[in-house]
C-alpha cells in the first residue's frame, strides 16, 4: 500500500514540468487567438494558458497550425485578453484514473468537483485512445440482470452490448439511465454528463441516481455554461475512466448523458477550425468522431473486461432521422426510443416497444424465451395498427382474434414495461407468460 502511495506521488510531481515554451498573442479573432513563437514545438490538440495582462489565465488548446503562427480556442470567454500576453505550451494532456475515484465526481481534466482532494492514477492514459483490435475481441457476453422487466425481457441487455437511447427533452430519459445504473449488474457505472444544466448535477446524484448508484460510480461532468472544448473532451475523459477499470477484468457499465451534446459542441470546435459544415450544419468530421467514440465501448480483448455502453441521443421533434440519431443508431447493437405521447398518459420508462429493438437477439434469449418475446411484439403490434379504431369505438369485438387477444392482454403488457421491482430475468418472463396466457 505505501509502494502505491509514492507510484501516486511520483505521477503528481513528474506533472510538474521544469520548462515550458512560451509565446505571445498578436491577434485575437472571433473566438479565436493567434499565438506567435510556438509554431516550431506546439501540435495539434495541445493544451496552453494564455497569462493575461489583467492577471487572468485562461485554458485554451491548439486548434490550428501554420508558419509563423499557431491559432488556439479559449475554454471560456475571452474578455481581457490583449496583444503580447503570454502563452505557456502545456503539451498533450491526457488523464490518470485510479480506482479510488469511484464514488467520486470529476471534471473533464480529472480535476474533483465535489470539494475534495483528488488524488491522479500512477499512469496518464490518452483521451483518444485506439478501439481494442477488432481481429481479438470478444464476442458479446452473457446477459447481464437489470433490475427492469422490459430490459429483462423484450429488450435484453448482454456484457459488451451498446445501445442507443433515443427520447426528446423531458420525457424521462435521465431517470431511465440513473435506474439502470443502479440496476444494471456491474463492477463499476462510469457516467458523462455532457452540457447538463449545472444545478442538475447535485440533483442527479443526490435525487436520481442516490447513494446506492453513487457508491459504485464515477461522474465526469462538463456543465452547458463550459466551452465546446471542455465538452468535448468531457465524453473522451469519461470513455478513457471506463477503459482503466475494463483493462482491469472489470466489467463496466458506461452512461453517456448525451451523444448529441457532444456532437454539438465538435460542430463548434470543428467550425471554429475553418471545417466547413454539411450534415445540417455538422461538418464531415462528425461521423468519425461520434463512431470512434462509440467504438471504444463494447467487449475487451481476451483476459480484459467489457464496457457496456449506453448512449442517450436527443432527437428533437421525435425526428430518427436528424444526423447524431441516424449515425448513432447505424454503429450500436440496439437502440431504445422513448416516446412523448406514451410518456404524457403517464408511463415510465416511456419506451415504444415496437420502435425499439435489442440486437442481441436472438442469441441472448432461449427458444421458449424468444418465442414469449415474438408473441409480445406481434400483439402490441394489433393493438398498435387497431388502435384508432379501438380507442373511436369502431372495433366490433369477434371480428380478429389477435385484436380480441391484443385489447385483453395490452393494458397488462404496458403495466409490464413499466414493471421495475426487484426483479430477476427469471421471474420477468414468469409475469410474461401469464399475461400471455402461453
Amino acid at each position: 500500500m505505501a509502494f502505491e502511495g509514492f507510484d501516486l506521488l511520483r505521477a503528481e510531481i513528474s506533472d510538474i514540468g521544469a520548462v515550458r515554451p512560451v509565446g505571445r498573442v498578436f491577434e485575437v479573432n472571433r473566438g479565436t487567438i493567434d499565438v506567435s513563437g510556438l509554431s516550431s514545438r506546439a501540435a495539434l490538440g495541445d493544451r496552453a494558458v494564455i497569462r493575461c495582462q489583467s492577471g487572468r489565465e485562461i485554458g485554451a488548446e491548439v486548434l490550428t497550425l501554420r508558419r509563423g503562427a499557431v491559432t488556439l480556442l479559449a475554454d471560456g470567454a475571452i474578455d481581457g485578453i490583449a496583444m503580447g500576453d503570454q502563452v505557456e505550451l502545456l503539451g498533450q494532456t491526457g488523464i490518470a484514473p485510479d480506482d479510488s475515484w469511484v464514488g467520486r465526481i470529476v471534471d473533464a481534466f480529472g480535476q474533483p468537483l465535489d470539494g475534495r482532494p483528488l488524488m491522479r492514477g500512477a499512469v496518464e492514459r490518452s483521451l483518444r485512445a485506439s478501439p481494442p483490435a477488432a481481429a481479438q475481441r470478444r464476442r458479446l457476453g452473457e446477459r447481464v440482470e437489470t433490475g427492469l422487466s422490459v430490459f429483462n425481457t423484450l429488450l435484453p441487455l448482454v456484457r459488451g452490448q451498446r445501445i442507443g437511447l433515443f427520447a426528446g427533452s423531458g420525457v424521462g430519459k435521465s431517470s431511465l439511465l440513473a435506474k439502470l445504473a443502479r440496476g444494471v449488474s456491474a463492477d463499476v457505472v462510469v457516467i458523462a454528463l455532457v452540457g447538463e444544466r449545472g444545478r442538475e448535477l447535485r440533483e442527479f446524484v443526490e435525487k436520481v441516481l442516490g447513494p446506492e448508484g453513487m457508491a459504485r460510480s464515477v461522474i465526469v461532468a462538463a456543465t452547458s455554461d463550459q466551452s465546446p472544448l471542455v465538452r468535448r473532451r468531457c465524453a473522451w475523459a469519461a470513455m478513457t475512466v471506463a477503459e482503466h477499470f475494463r483493462d482491469q477484468g472489470k466489467h463496466v457499465l458506461f452512461l453517456a448523458d448525451s451523444v448529441t451534446r457532444f456532437a454539438e459542441a465538435h460542430r463548434e470546435v470543428a467550425l471554429a477550425a475553418g471545417e466547413p459544415p454539411s450534415l445540417r450544419g455538422f461538418p464531415p468530421s462528425t461521423s468519425h468522431s461520434i463512431m470512434s467514440l462509440a467504438e471504444r465501448a463494447g467487449p475487451g480483448l481476451e483476459g480484459a473486461g467489457d464496457i457496456t455502453a449506453i448512449f442517450s441521443v436527443l432527437v428533437a421533434g421525435s425526428d430518427m432521422d436528424e444526423p447524431v440519431a441516424d449515425i448513432l443508431r447505424g454503429v450500436l447493437d440496439g437502440h431504445v426510443v422513448l416516446d412523448r405521447a406514451i410518456a404524457e398518459r403517464g408511463r415510465f420508462p416511456a419506451i415504444d416497444l415496437l420502435r425499439s429493438v435489442s440486437r442481441s437477439l436472438p442469441d441472448a434469449a432461449t427458444a421458449e424465451e424468444n418465442r414469449l418475446i415474438g408473441a409480445a411484439r406481434r400483439l402490441l403490434g394489433a393493438y398498435a395498427n387497431a388502435e384508432m379504431m379501438i380507442q373511436a369505438g369502431l372495433y366490433a369485438h369477434g371480428s380478429d382474434a389477435q385484436i380480441d387477444k391484443a385489447i385483453a392482454v395490452y393494458p397488462d403488457l404496458d403495466q409490464f414495461i413499466a414493471r421495475e421491482e426487484e426483479v430477476d430475468t427469471g421471474a420477468s418472463f414468469t409475469r410474461l407468460a401469464e399475461i400471455l396466457r402461453l
